[in-house]
């Protein structure tokens, strides 16, 4: 299982990210803020940087949007957790990875 250990404001809608699996990277968010209603808080970036590690952890804003730690990871690292199977359906695996996020 990937999780967070920490999390770092780097600019506009990036966010530099520690893993469990001790590798780090950098998510840009603009996309995923940009696409969901739920998260369309974010788009001021005053809101945005006010992210804070949930009880899993991953990323979550007061709003109620959070996006799985799982997702986090492929978009930093630029590849799946080891335990995940996809689908060759682009969509299937980001409802996948999105699953636990409010929108």
């Amino acid at each position: 299982m990937i999780n967070i250990q920490e999390a770092k404001y780097d600019g506009d809608y990036r966010i530099w990210l520690k893993f469990s699996s001790g590798e780090e990277g950098i998510v840009d968010l603009a996309d995923i803020v940009a696409k969901y209603p739920a998260a369309r808080p974010l788009l001021d970036t005053e809101v945005f940087k006010q992210f804070f590690l949930d009880e899993w952890p991953t990323l979550a804003w007061s709003c109620g949007f959070d996006l799985a730690p799982e997702r986090l990871y492929e978009l930093a690292t630029g590849k799946a957790p080891a335990w995940i199977q996809y689908t060759d359906d682009k969509m299937d695996r980001e409802t996948d990875l999105m699953s636990d996020s409010c929108f």
